[in-house]
């Protein structure tokens, strides 16, 4: 069988647990199958050290420019690539495109492929935290919530374990499912998980709570926060009265539910506000407000700072990656 080679691209603040998580199953592979069947070169635009989000270094052994045909790049991610911008990098990686290369994102890398414009055409996914902002700065994007994309030669990957899975389809794919099984049995994962397994824990397992009415109505406010629905409406989908509504999210979150669906919407500006470039105008009505006064105000008491004051201080020192 032919040796096939993915490269690792790594970007600064990459995420460690994803990387792994991709690179580990191909050398598991390696060992069980008793031949060399894939080989990774780790790349950066310079070969050397790449600081991981963690603070810890990894050594990039190959320079892009100097590694080669590859059979795939994989982009490993991490916060910041959301605004990662190299045009030597863009223009590599459609360089590799053009020669026949897969491109593989995992974590965030699914922004930088976007702004090479080598997702146009193609489905993809990325880290549930940050789809509202893919979407808002890449509209024409057909991004799903899946914890991974399989789209020709384009594979995407939500971040962290989800890269496991999306190798472990690969290897099904190159080598067969009896050599993923026992890949997947040496990293004690108990199985392949499907790319329509949900990213996020199941409403009620992340919330504790097992009212189906309650759980109903909150799944309502999550899927309509750019335009919420009245405290009626919500109560009527669900069978109940304002009051009967009322009462519920009082006993089991301890605030009502339009302090509740209020605080859905903030969060979701605040992502906004992080992750994209959007005007705080334009935030405030992908968030449900009717001005960009009454949502500073609303932001303020929530978060204590401002919209633009959240701006400024998201452009600080790394944090935790996906």
């Amino acid at each position: 069988m032919k040796i096939k080679r993915f490269g690792f691209l790594l970007t600064p603040d990459f995420s460690q647990l994803a990387f792994a998580s991709a690179l580990e199953p191909l050398r598991a592979a390696n060992r069980f199958s008793g031949e060399p069947v894939y080989e990774w070169p780790v790349l950066a635009p310079e070969a050397g050290p790449v600081r991981a989000s963690s603070g810890v270094v990894t050594l990039a052994d190959h320079a892009m420019e100097d590694c080669g045909r590859l059979d795939s790049v994989v982009v490993v991610g991490g916060i910041g690539t959301e605004t990662y911008e190299d045009p030597k990098v863009f223009a590599w990686l459609r360089r590799q495109e053009r020669n026949g290369a897969n491109l593989i994102g995992i974590s965030l890398g699914s922004f930088l492929l976007a702004r090479t414009g080598l997702l146009d055409g193609y489905r993809c996914t990325l880290h549930w935290q940050y789809i509202e902002g893919f979407r808002e700065d890449f509209p024409e994007i057909d991004v799903t919530e899946e914890i991974f994309e399989i789209d020709r030669n384009r594979m995407t990957c939500s971040g962290g374990t989800a890269a496991l899975d999306l190798m472990l389809s690969l290897i099904t794919l190159d080598c067969g499912r009896e050599l993923a099984t026992k890949v997947a049995e040496n990293f004690i994962h108990e199985r392949i998980r499907d790319r329509h397994d949900p990213q996020r824990m199941d409403l009620r397992v992340r919330l504790n709570i097992t009212h189906p009415k309650l759980l109903f109505v909150i799944q309502l406010m999550e899927e309509h926060l750019e335009d919420p629905m009245p405290r009626s409406v919500l109560a009527r989908h669900a069978g109940l009265s304002t009051r009967q509504l009322e009462r519920l999210f009082r006993k089991y979150l301890q605030r009502t539910p339009t302090r509740y669906y209020l605080e859905l919407r903030l969060e979701k500006a605040r992502k906004l506000l992080n992750q994209t470039s959007l005007s705080v105008l334009d935030i405030a009505m992908a968030s449900g407000f009717v001005s960009a006064s009454h949502f500073s105000k609303c932001y303020r008491e929530q978060f204590h700072r401002t919209p633009r004051e959240e701006r400024l201080a998201a452009v600080g020192p790394a944090r935790d990656t996906p």
